[in-house]
């Protein structure tokens, strides 16, 4: 009885703190973002609502928010599809994210605090450690946690709210293949990029820090096409099923 008291209590804790909509909103961002439902996937409204036991009405106000966001798009007398990235809208991606962080680090260059100086190099020691134990999953969330942190130390709610989105569009891109193919063997060269970031924004000098937080933007959008050229390459070398049975 204990044990479902303390639930009920964190769950009414929780719903004081959030509205039911909004709930709604950060399961199926998560979800989305898990590749629980993956890019192309329609969104049942009267599912969703029973799996979640909640009403259509928060789904629907969910769905809305998540259009704003850009992880899903609403489509006329079709219904609710999580988005699909093509290649080309994700260069296009890369090349305005490039363009804002050279913003942020130009900004936190001037601006930041030795108590933040220290948590970013917290945060890299952490990383530090995943990348020698080769823990690629856990260096890719924590990776997520070290540019949102460079973010919320803007404090700029226009450029959080557009960086985000432009987060999540990326986000909705990788496919698993690609993913693996991307971050193999590229852990050193990406943590000593963000040490570099780190350096550059502790000395002060925008311009540089600006440089060096879009240099390695353009980086990963770099990283993305090698991967789709390996991608492309191997399935451009894989014998058809048939044809394999044919020859046997």
């Amino acid at each position: 009885m204990t044990n479902i008291a303390n639930r009920t209590m964190s769950t009414i804790a929780l719903l004081q703190k959030n509205s039911l909509p909004s709930l709604v909103q950060q399961e199926l961002e998560r979800m989305i973002l898990a590749g629980d439902l993956a890019a192309g996937d329609k969104l049942n409204e009267v599912s969703l609502a029973e799996m979640l036991g909640v009403s259509r009405g928060p789904v629907r106000e969910a769905f809305r928010a998540l259009e704003e966001v850009g992880l899903v798009q609403q489509e006329k007398n079709c219904g609710v599809f999580v988005r699909q990235i093509s290649t080309e809208e994700a260069d296009d991606i890369y090349e305005v994210r490039a363009a804002l962080d050279e913003l942020i680090g130009r900004k936190l260059a001037t601006t930041i605090t030795e108590a933040q100086i220290q948590e970013l190099h917290t945060l890299l020691s952490r990383m530090d450690g995943m990348v020698a134990s080769d823990d690629v999953d856990g260096y890719s969330a924590m990776n997520l946690v070290f540019h949102d942190l460079l973010l919320n130390m803007t404090n700029n709610q226009k450029l959080i709210h557009t960086y985000r989105r432009l987060v999540n569009e990326l986000s909705l891109f990788r496919r698993s293949a690609l993913a693996e193919l991307a971050r193999n063997r590229s852990l050193p060269t990406s943590i000593a990029e963000h040490h570099k970031i780190v350096e550059a924004i502790a000395t002060g000098n925008a311009q540089d820090a600006g440089s060096i937080m879009r240099e390695h933007a353009l980086a990963g959008r770099d990283r993305m096409h090698r991967a789709l050229a390996v991608q492309s390459d191997a399935e451009l070398h894989l014998e058809p099923v048939g044809d394999l049975v044919a020859r046997q």
